[in-house]
């Protein structure tokens, strides 16, 4: 046999064996990041669990939920979970459990995710957020508004009103936190509802899960309780018992001193009292599924006997995920005085209020 007959057969032995790897191959199988290649510098690339690759830039992730610019597909919101490799020609801004932060560019492969520019590395699951550029005081805060109002008419006419506006501030070792609790009814044109609630604490880390908290406080008025102001103001310390990607659970305690006015006493009683007090609290968040989230949040002081004695605020709510920012909140709300002022015809306040509230919510 000719050599140009070995050659040709010899050519038509490698194109077969070439059909059969090909025919062999998955149809889906994609190719990985080649080892060595230079991180993107025009676009960022994901990676899906599926083996997919999307191309364009990375807007946000938070609640386990990365939303992702494509170029070709427009705006997606892909779970954090089915995101195998992330590859960022952008600076972003990344935050772990336990408060860490880095800024750079991002390289996330084999379940741990890379700050390259600030040789930071975090496990996939650790992740809370992240944000797109640098640093901007507006990503350090997280705001919610809720409100809701029901109106009856007929044999009686009623109408309820519920807001509620929280705000949380957090770098990689402070966090401020404020909330603000109302909620209004009046019955054919007669009040019977009006309380307000306000208070803050600001927290600084010493380690992951110890903290000081330098300063917290409340104000509260509730003129159906007998309260017209009370006004808190401590300083103590916490622990942060869980902080992952989808759980947080926090509890404190410190000394404070509450000083309490009353909107009406009998003759000859004091009509404000001061005294020392012992805060206790614990706050718990919990993602339950990707559209439901829980949360719950218990405080409660102890006084003296004319201060009340004891009085707790509790409040536990389901917050259901309608849209990426609106979300039906339904709370149920706890507060109690263990020993209430009687009033100026001698009526003792009820020692307990339930409130059953429904409310639309915003997340900026």
């Amino acid at each position: 046999m000719s050599d140009r007959t070995h050659g040709i057969s010899a050519l038509i032995g490698i194109m077969f064996a070439t059909v059969l790897l090909a025919a062999a191959a998955p149809a889906d199988a994609q190719p990985s990041w080649p080892d060595g290649a230079p991180m993107p510098e025009d676009y960022d690339w994901v990676r899906l669990t599926s083996d997919e690759w999307l191309k364009g830039d990375v807007t946000a992730m938070y609640d386990n939920e990365l939303e992702f610019d494509s170029d070709e597909l427009g705006v997606l919101m892909l779970d954090w979970r089915d995101v195998r490799e992330l590859r960022s020609a952008e600076i972003l801004q990344v935050r772990a459990t336990g408060d860490r932060i880095g800024t750079g560019r991002v390289l996330m492969s084999g379940g741990a995710l890379e700050i390259m520019d600030a040789g930071m590395t975090f496990p996939q699951d650790e992740i809370i957020s992240i944000t797109a550029g640098e640093p901007k005081e507006i990503n350090f805060w997280a705001i919610k508004v809720s409100a809701g109002a029901a109106l009856r008419e007929g044999n009686s006419d009623q109408r309820d009103f519920y807001a509620r506006a929280s705000a949380t501030r957090r770098t990689v070792k402070n966090r401020m936190r404020i909330d603000y609790l109302a909620n209004y009814a009046e019955t054919n044109d007669i009040e019977t509802t009006n309380n307000h609630r306000a208070n803050f604490s600001w927290d600084r880390f010493v380690t992951d899960r110890f903290f000081l908290r330098p300063a917290f406080g409340e104000y509260f008025r509730d003129p159906f309780q007998n309260v017209a102001h009370r006004i808190w103001l401590g300083a103590g310390l916490g622990w942060q018992i869980l902080d992952t990607s989808t759980t947080s659970w926090e509890v404190f305690s410190g000394p404070a001193y509450q000083a309490t006015r009353f909107d009406a006493v009998e003759p000859g009683e004091d009509d404000s009292v001061g005294s020392a007090a012992l805060v206790v609290g614990t706050f718990y968040e919990r993602e339950l599924t990707d559209w439901v989230d829980f949360n719950y949040e218990y405080r409660f002081q102890f006084t003296d006997s004319q201060s009340g004695r004891y009085n707790h605020h509790m409040m536990g709510s389901l917050e259901l995920e309608l849209t990426e920012r609106l979300d039906l909140d339904l709370s149920l709300i706890w507060d109690r005085i263990e020993e209430p002022q009687s009033d100026a015809d001698g009526v003792l306040p009820e020692q307990d209020d339930w409130r059953y509230v429904v409310g639309l919510g915003w997340e900026f």
